[in-house]
């Protein structure tokens, strides 16, 4: 059991910026997460901040009394699961439980209500929920910047480090009820963004799903944040990363195109990003609301004669409702004013119109909440004062927190609703005023909403349910006549047309209710996940550098020994060798063969039985110059247009196209790319011509390739040319000149001397080397190879690849050669003896 434990338990690691300590974990075994579960089937684990329960202190003091939070968001996506889909919630509770109860609590919890409470430290919770989540994450992702400290939170990096104990300490109670083989895992929010990387870590295979309920912001604002490559692995550790809307969705992969170098591609609608052989799915799904929930609670509207005394109180009056929280991104004075103007612009809704704003108590302690609260006031005493009337104020403000049946009936009286928010992740106050709207189905039904169903919206464009209402006036916040003119258009519009559009926006909320958010989430999750028991996975790296590398089952790293047998026992051999990035690092600022690299070449060379070939992109003249001491060696230059056996023959072109007239017409067009992309450059090569933007902004670099690829493709039509994207170049080159082509003329010259290759070894590194490792795959069937010849196809780098076999870097790759040149038989150890030999 013992040594069970120690093969579960993780390195104590530290990165920088941040760390993340003793992620082995002793206090987390209580319940091992490696046993089979003890209940059958798949099960959903949700994971949040809070858990989606009420507690409150019982009336003798004794224990706690808890249930349900009918409002939450996270009880209500049960209903898109499965029926026989078990939930299990883990989170932390929102009143502090002495350390006494918190084991009784516990079992009681996981019994009664199969949530998983997770206590928080007091030194932690402070700094973690109300330093780094609101003080910092929560202004940043809203596009606000600590431009003083008054400003936004500066980073605090004992802030970051509560936050990611908390974020481990929630990974323990995750591991506590988990079965890795059957659970799903759902992560929801900013305050959880490095959870996945302490789960990922101990399971491989889990499959995870994390949901941003909040804005995710542009590359330029993300980019501040001194964390901000530990939270994007973090994130990539899960299977798949959900987002309300598609700006938010793209931000997301700005971020990692900008900060990773990682490039998305879609599929068939789905968006994916390749993030070492694992798939990671981009998920782009607005939540929905509850329907029974909200006609639940007009019922009991009715029952409290709540919505009876709001008609009555406003009886005659048209009323504007407003429902926020109040923080400082909600935009609740900038609704006020914009009520002043359209007062003053229309004086006919002047003892008419009433603007009634509810605003509900934030939940943090929030930044900047006084000044809010006094500008919102003031704003408040202004208007009333300049357009109040006996028995009429055109601007009724409610500061205290209401029911869900009060603010059902508030709905219900509402002509129009307004969401002036300059940014918000999603807000669900115009789906559920849509909802209220329609009425109650029923014996009910109608009685609560007269006349034809209405629910005229005005909406900042700014909000993550904008996109959806179709049938909303879309208004900038900060431009208050404007938003003034839309809530008087709001208010005029013709009946007919209110009418349609209540129509259409109640179509759309109650078939993309919470339920069906949920449920289109799994079956994603599901089909991200389907890949993970096909493959081989393994977890590499330190900190939040940890990451799985997903491999096929035949991917394996290559052996000395047994490359080495294998090439004693044979006797006609291949090598081909790839030059920058295999035999020399492509960082590396010397570009020219070091002579360990010559010497171990010439080794291998000197026998007579070894075809050797440097397969390279570069240009002969910078192949042939470096070279020069390996007289034995073949050269094939700018992928293989170029062939040279030995440094005795000439070189011969391996394409039948010798008229490059066309580079007249593509170098022109590469110029005006190159002049207008700052950072791009021209490489003019015998063969071919390269577009390189590596040193360009990557989004408008690759923006400006895709156009050119299209604007070459389109000016070269009629020419005997390929036009090719790669990483960051663009190129033009004869049509059927590559890499695999090098190789199949050599396989066939081999055979045509009656030396059938019974050992091939091919190393490369990128795209252009996959051509090799797949001609070779096809020789065998072509009868240019024998079955029994022992091919050695390698990439280097853990990656996907056409290759069986892996070297983790330059230097190992020489090392095997090196071995290699040691088995190496020559009849002469130098051209000196072999000269007094004769």
């Amino acid at each position: 059991m013992g040594r069970d434990r120690d093969r579960r338990r993780m390195p104590r690691v530290m990165t920088l910026p941040g760390s993340i300590c003793e992620m082995d974990d002793d206090q987390a075994h209580s319940v091992s997460s490696e046993n089979p579960s003890s209940l059958a089937g798949d099960r959903m684990i949700v994971v949040a901040n809070l858990l989606p329960l009420k507690a409150k202190r019982r009336p003798d003091n004794k224990g706690w009394s808890f249930n349900w939070n009918e409002d939450s968001l996270l009880l209500r996506l049960r209903d898109g699961l499965p029926e026989d889909m078990e939930v299990i919630y883990v989170g932390s509770l929102c009143v502090d439980i002495d350390p006494i109860e918190q084991d009784d609590v516990s079992s009681y919890l996981l019994e009664k209500f199969r949530c998983v409470p997770a206590f928080l430290p007091p030194n932690i919770v402070e700094k973690y929920y109300e330093g780094f989540c609101k003080r910092h994450l929560w202004p940043l992702f809203h596009y606000m910047l600590p431009f003083s400290p008054d400003h936004g939170g500066r980073f605090d990096r004992s802030m970051w480090e509560a936050y990611v104990s908390a974020n481990k300490l929630f990974s323990q109670k995750v591991v506590e009820v988990l079965n890795p083989e059957d659970d799903f895992i759902w992560i929801h929010d900013y305050h959880l963004m490095v959870l996945p990387t302490f789960l990922r870590r101990r399971f491989n295979r889990l499959r995870m799903g994390f949901f941003l309920h909040s804005p995710f912001p542009s590359s330029e604002i993300y980019r501040t944040l001194p964390v901000r490559e530990e939270i994007l692995k973090a994130l990539l550790c899960a299977d798949i990363v959900g987002f309300h809307t598609f700006d938010y969705a793209r931000h997301f992969l700005s971020c990692c195109s900008r900060m990773l170098g990682l490039e998305y591609q879609s599929k068939r609608g789905y968006i994916g990003l390749e993030y070492y052989g694992r798939t990671v799915g981009i998920k782009i799904m607005p939540v929905g609301i509850h329907m029974g929930h909200i006609e639940n609670m007009k019922r009991l509207a009715a029952k409290e004669l709540k919505l009876k005394e709001l008609k009555q109180q406003f009886e005659g009056k048209t009323v504007l409702l407003g429902f926020d929280d109040l923080d400082i991104f909600k935009g609740i004075n900038l609704k006020l004013l914009a009520m002043e103007h359209m007062l003053g612009q229309h004086p006919k809704w002047q003892g008419q119109a009433v603007l009634v704003q509810i605003a509900n108590p934030t939940r943090g302690k929030g930044v900047d909440l006084k000044e809010i609260q006094a500008e919102i006031l003031e704003s408040c005493k202004r208007i009333n004062k300049q357009f109040g009337q006996p028995g009429y104020e055109p601007i009724v403000y409610i500061d205290r927190p209401i029911s869900s049946s009060e603010r059902m009936a508030y709905y219900s009286i509402a002509e129009c609703v307004v969401v002036t928010a300059v940014r918000d992740g999603m807000n669900l106050t115009p789906y559920e005023y849509i909802a209220c709207r329609q009425g109650m189905s029923g014996s009910e039904a109608d009685s609560d909403v007269d006349g034809p169903k209405k629910s005229m919206l005005v909406v900042s464009e700014f909000i993550g349910c904008s996109p959806s209402l179709s049938g909303a006036i879309r208004i900038n916040p900060w431009n208050v006549e404007a938003t003034a003119e839309a809530m008087n258009e709001a208010l005029s519009m013709a009946e007919p047309e209110k009418q349609l559009r209540h129509e259409k926006h109640y179509r759309y909320v109650s078939t993309h209710d919470v339920g069906y958010w949920a449920r289109s989430f799994l079956q994603d999750m599901e089909r991200t996940c389907i890949d993970h028991f096909r493959k081989r996975c393994y977890g590499i790296g330190l900190g939040f550098g940890f990451r799985v590398v997903a491999l096929d089952p035949n991917f394996r790293k290559l052996s000395i020994d047994d490359i080495e047998s294998a090439y004693i026992k044979s006797k006609s051999r291949a090598i081909f060798l790839d030059y920058d990035g295999t035999m020399m690092p492509q960082n590396s600022i010397i570009k020219s063969p070091s002579a360990e690299v010559i010497s171990i070449l010439n080794r291998i060379c000197a026998d007579q039985n070894n075809a050797v070939f440097i397969v390279s992109g570069r240009g002969r003249d910078s192949l042939d110059k470096w070279f020069s001491p390996c007289r034995k060696l073949g050269l094939a230059a700018e992928h293989g247009y170029f062939l040279r056996w030995s440094q005795d023959q000439e070189w011969e072109t391996c394409s039948q196209n010798s008229d490059f007239g066309w580079m007249h017409l593509a170098e022109p067009v590469m110029q005006s790319y190159t002049d207008s992309t700052d950072g791009s450059s021209i490489e003019k090569k015998e063969s071919a011509i390269v577009w390189q933007y590596r040193d360009a902004d990557p989004g408008f670099g690759f923006s400006q390739a895709k156009e050119m690829l299209d604007h070459l493709e389109s000016v070269l039509a009629n020419e005997p040319v390929a036009v090719k994207s790669g990483q960051f170049i663009v190129e033009v080159k004869p049509q059927g000149v590559s890499k695999g082509l090098v190789a199949e003329k050599i396989f066939t010259s081999l055979v045509e001397r009656g030396k059938l290759a019974d050992f091939v070894l091919c190393i490369g590194d990128d795209r252009s080397d996959e051509d090799m490792f797949e001609i070779i795959g096809d020789a065998l069937s072509r009868n240019i190879l024998s079955y029994d010849t022992k091919v050695f196809a390698c990439t280097v780098g853990q990656k996907p690849s056409k290759a069986k076999y892996y070297l983790d870097d330059t230097s190992e790759v020489r090392f095997m050669l090196e071995s290699l040149a040691e088995a190496t038989i020559t009849p002469f150890t130098s051209d000196e003896e072999a000269e007094d030999s004769a």
